[in-house]
């Protein structure tokens, strides 16, 4: 298995379609290079396998074990699934594990699977496990969770410009109307609330399938979507966010030959970070370390 380790820099993005474009799409602005400190990296891990997609389009739910199992070692520097899980997860914890039900592009239920194997080989009881979306504020596994884990699909979203990992959480409010103003600016803040408050262990950004380009409210397009054939894993929500903004970015590069623009730039990636602390979204200060199969991986 081939195994390249990166770090993104100034250069990368001022290349093509260049960092400086895609800071402007983002609200992003560029520091000077003596403020990024290596220490203040954090690290996201691309997994990919070009046989996750069997020919039929079915999921093969074995490669996306071993995916989900490289990626996560990876992170937490661990030579074995178990012992890296052991890193995120106790026995005595309660998990809620936080999917996405969207009808035309949800979490892969295989990769739902795949996280609850290696929590029950850690130990923690089925009954204290629960995978969830729309119903968290009303599922008892949830309301008395000590540890939550993040799964969903990368896509275009109307209102976000992204559905990424931070949106993820706003089924744990019961008026997400209140956070679609100003592009869903304030997203990151419901991260802060007592029920989710430093619970999260894992984020996953499925890149499985990715929606790269949309209009409209609850846009759908094949087209538009690309079988990519990836994960996304990291412990920070901004950073896998901004890497997944990137990603989507590129693509319609590369499906139109050109960016075309979204109806609404994911600026709630940069507020999440310079105002909510929630993580970094400054892509120079990211590692991105990539794993496996990497043909058009294009970032």
């Amino acid at each position: 298995m081939n195994r390249k380790s990166k770090v993104i820099t100034r250069r990368d993005f001022l290349r093509g379609t260049a960092y400086t474009a895609f800071a402007a799409s983002m609200g992003l602005g560029l520091s000077n290079t003596k403020d990024v400190r290596a220490e203040e990296r954090v690290k996201v891990v691309l997994v990919r396998d070009e046989k996750v997609i069997d020919q039929q389009g079915r999921i093969n739910s074995g490669i996306l074990q071993k995916m989900l199992d490289q990626g996560v070692s990876s992170l937490m520097e661990e030579e074995t699934p178990l012992q890296a899980w052991k890193k995120l997860i106790r026995p005595t914890d309660i998990l809620g594990i936080k999917s996405n039900a969207w009808h035309p592009l949800p979490t892969p239920e295989e990769l739902e699977a795949a996280i609850e194997k290696r929590v029950l080989e850690v130990g923690v009881p089925k009954k204290n496990v629960s995978i969830d979306d729309r119903g968290v504020l009303n599922n008892k596994v949830f309301l008395s969770s000590t540890a939550l884990m993040n799964a969903r699909p990368l896509r275009t979203h109307h209102w976000a410009g992204i559905g990424g990992c931070i949106k993820n959480y706003i089924m744990f409010t019961s008026t997400p109307w209140l956070y679609h103003p100003d592009a869903c600016a304030s997203l990151a803040s419901i991260w802060s609330k007592p029920m989710l408050k430093g619970k999260t262990r894992l984020n996953i950004l499925s890149v499985i399938r990715t929606q790269f380009y949309g209009r409209g409210a609850h846009f759908f397009d094949r087209r538009f979507v690309s079988d990519y054939k990836g994960l996304l894993i990291g412990r920070d929500p901004v950073a896998l966010d901004a890497i997944g903004a990137r990603l989507l970015q590129l693509q319609r590069v590369a499906h139109f030959g050109e960016d075309r623009p979204l109806e609404v730039t994911p600026n709630h990636i940069f507020v999440a970070d310079e105002k909510y602390k929630l993580g970094v979204s400054d892509l120079r200060r990211i590692e991105l370390v990539k794993l496996g199969w990497m043909e058009g991986a294009l970032i």
